[in-house]
């Protein structure tokens, strides 16, 4: 059996990261975004928040191809790629470890999964996990880590410190779509906010509506899903922070249901996080539940913080998810 980890934005929250309605109050605030903008972030914020605002403006420009519909577009990309600057600079001074036990690192909790699948972008793992401490965990599970499927961007022949470049701009390596042996795996299914390779060497993310065919434009994010796919298979699941909201990601877990595979979930909400209270997400709600309420082995709902740091009770109930 394999042991799959699935996170969300939740995640990163535990050391500061901004959730989707935290970024909303934070990009009215740019200096890119213009009073336009801000009516279309409020229009947007009940259904779906600035990733909706930012599909339309990407559907506005792709409909009409106008210098006011681009320099639109441009400005709200802007804003959002200097908001991920900004928190990514934060998260590199935040204290990752609530304590110093071996037995109770979130490092050594991490190196005990067989792949490693995130919907975030920011760069909080690159900054302290994806070092020597995959290697060192006490498992002794791995030899190290990899990002199948992407390379440095501009590397240096002279000065090549794999620690020192772990959060260095990558892009994509197509002849190299294949996870290492002897290395956790780690696929970051939106992109990141250090990966070029889009459209124009733009950065390489998936933000906004139609998630499904920008992926489907990047070679190596369809690869990547099709790996989450298969990786799901009759596996045991643990999601961190994930609210189910992603259409294209909830069909191939509840897909993964039929499998036989069994899920855990980390949550403020617990199991209540699958049921949507948004008149939009209904029937979405409806089929999550119903598909994955027989697989669910748990949940938690306490913070990374506390399960991490004091709560012994709790970090054993998520230790029973590997036993």
């Amino acid at each position: 059996m394999s042991f799959v980890l699935l996170t969300g934005a939740g995640f990163s929250y535990n050391w500061g990261g901004w959730l989707a309605n935290e970024v909303f109050e934070y990009l009215l605030g740019c200096t890119e975004i213009n009073d336009n903008h801000r009516r279309l972030l409020w229009d947007c914020k009940r259904a779906g928040g600035f990733e909706d605002a930012l599909a339309q403006l990407r559907q506005n420009y792709n409909h009409q191809k106008s210098a006011a519909d681009e320099n639109a577009l441009r400005g709200m990309e802007a804003a959002i790629i200097g908001m991920f600057n900004y928190m990514n600079q934060s998260l590199a001074k935040a204290q990752f470890e609530p304590q110093n036990d071996m037995d109770y690192l979130v490092r050594t909790f991490l190196a005990k999964f067989d792949a490693i699948f995130t919907l975030n972008q920011d760069l909080l793992l690159e900054h302290y996990y994806l070092d020597g401490n995959v290697a060192l965990a006490r498992s002794r599970k791995w030899n190290g880590w990899s990002i199948p499927g992407m390379k440095l961007l501009n590397p240096n022949p002279q000065v090549f410190d794999p620690v020192g470049q772990k959060a260095a701009m990558l892009t994509p390596d197509l002849g190299n779509l294949r996870e290492q042996p002897g290395a956790q795996p780690y696929f970051k299914l939106h992109g990141s906010t250090n990966w070029i390779g889009g459209e124009g060497q733009t950065r390489l993310l998936v933000i906004g509506g139609n998630k499904s065919g920008e992926i489907n434009r990047h070679p190596v994010l369809t690869w990547y899903h099709k790996r989450f796919k298969e990786h799901l298979s009759g596996a045991r699941l643990m999601v961190i922070g994930y609210s189910f909201g992603d259409h294209h990601i909830n069909e191939m877990i509840m897909q993964a249901a039929d499998s036989g595979f069994r899920l855990f979930i980390i949550d403020p909400q617990g199991v209540d996080v699958l049921n949507k209270q948004n008149p939009m997400h209904i029937q979405v709600a409806t089929e999550l539940i119903t598909k994955l309420q027989p697989r669910i082995m748990g949940a938690s709902r306490r913070s990374f913080a506390a399960t991490f740091g004091h709560d012994r009770v709790e970090h054993a109930k998520l230790m029973r998810f590997f036993e």
